[in-house]
């Protein structure tokens, strides 16, 4: 059994991985400090929120976790569902925005990157990708792409190919997750209205979970890549591929349902909100 040295230590080094996990833990633990001498601390479980879904998703790309999910196939899928699903949930449910921003010391170049993010060269490509129909698609269609077994069989023998398709389901989970968890109220601020979320969350599940229900039901091996390079652990490759199949059809499914519910509750909540304002204008204008 390798020692705890070894497992924390990176399968393969990237500077990717340092310079995204690194800047990000220093901005936020530093506008953590900022807001708090400000008067303005960040709630508890917001922070805990960040730093678990910043943990899991450094652990399974950047230790040795990432050596197991290069040969074994369903360790690969729970590698994919951390990071498109239950990280990207963390982050963007803890809404780090306010404290990566106070984090970033004041000076030009902080007004140079809060102009640009602002401007319709980004602005105007961040909203069509974050298209409800393609922000769907996307988050599905990544899915069936890098299991293209095909694909799959390339992009797990190309380093370059193999960081671009983890960085890829981490991005888009972040992007898709954001749609449906973010905060503001679609009445104000013209986000997406909660009703529409729900409903984009079962469009973009259901293709996975067909997706899982037929590797599952696969009687050949659909991803022999795990055959030819070989596999960490002694177990039948049918029940590789069959767990593999199970991690990418029921945990997503469960999770779906559970944001599915806090995305509901907020639609519960603002139509209190709203009717009790309404209330209280009619009593204003009588």
């Amino acid at each position: 059994m390798p020692d705890l040295l070894t497992i924390l230590l990176p399968y393969e080094f990237s500077w990717i991985a340092v310079l995204f996990f690194g800047s990000t833990s220093l901005l936020y633990a530093r506008g953590q400090r900022v807001l708090a001498r400000s008067g303005d601390p960040l709630p508890v479980w917001r922070s805990v929120l960040f730093w678990l879904g910043l943990s899991l998703a450094y652990a399974v790309m950047h230790t040795r976790f990432d050596y197991y999910a290069q040969f074994m196939f369903f360790i690969h899928r729970i590698q994919h569902l951390a990071l498109h699903h239950v990280a990207a949930i963390l982050l963007m449910g803890s809404n780090p925005w306010k404290a990566l921003a106070a984090g970033f010391p004041e000076g030009a170049v902080k007004s140079a990157i809060a102009r640009a993010l602002q401007s319709g060269w980004v602005q105007w490509p961040y909203r069509v990708i974050q298209f409800p129909p393609l922000a769907a698609f996307l988050f599905a269609g990544l899915i069936f792409f890098w299991l293209t077994p095909d694909i799959h069989f390339r992009a797990m023998l190309s380093q370059p190919l193999y960081l671009l398709m983890n960085w890829s389901m981490f991005i888009d989970g972040l992007l898709f997750w954001w749609l449906i968890l973010d905060p503001r109220s679609p009445v104000k601020s013209g986000t997406l209205g909660f009703g529409k979320r729900i409903l984009l969350i079962w469009v973009a599940t259901v293709p996975q979970l067909a997706l899982g229900a037929y590797i599952v039901g696969a009687p050949d091996i659909l991803f022999d890549i795990y055959e030819i390079c070989g596999r960490a652990w002694p177990i039948a490759p049918i029940d590789d591929q069959v767990l593999g199949g199970l991690f990418t059809w029921i945990p997503p499914a469960m999770m779906g349902v559970l944001i599915m519910v806090v995305v509901l509750r907020r639609l519960l909540h603002q139509s209190a909100s709203d009717d009790e304002q309404r209330r209280t204008e009619q009593f204003m204008g009588k």
